[in-house]
C-alpha cells in the first residue's frame, strides 16, 4: 500500500505525539467532536458504517478506531484517546482517513 505524503506525515505526527500523553492526561481527555475542524479534514465519523465510502475510498468495511494503530483504548472500551486528535477521545466504532491497521 502506497502513502501520500499527507498519510505520512499525520502518521508521524501521531506517532511522535504518543509518548507525550500520560495516563492521567489520557483519562481526562475530551470526546472528540465530528465538527472539529481536524476531524472535518479526516472525514473522523462516530460511526464506521455512515462513512462516505465515494469521498473516502480508503474505507473498507471492517475498519473502526478500535482495530486501528493509532487508538489507545482499552479492548471492549466504548471510546479512547487518538494521538491524531491530540489524545481527545474517539469512538470505537468510530473511523476516519489516517486509519493504519493494527497489526
Amino acid at each position: 500500500m502506497a502513502l501520500s505524503r499527507r498519510h505520512f506525515m499525520i502518521l508521524a505526527a501521531s506517532v511522535a505525539s504518543t509518548s507525550v500523553w500520560s495516563a492521567e492526561a489520557r483519562a481526562n481527555a475530551p470526546v472528540l467532536s465530528e465538527n472539529d475542524p481536524t476531524a472535518k479534514a479526516l472525514g473522523y465519523t462516530t460511526d464506521a458504517n455512515t462513512v462516505d465510502k465515494a469521498k473516502f475510498p480508503r474505507y473498507e468495511t471492517g475498519q473502526t478506531c478500535a482495530n486501528c494503530q493509532l487508538y489507545q483504548g482499552k479492548p471492549g472500551s466504548a471510546n479512547g484517546p487518538c494521538p491524531t486528535y491530540g489524545g481527545k477521545l474517539v469512538a470505537a466504532k468510530g473511523w476516519c482517513n489516517a486509519y493504519v491497521k493494527k497489526t
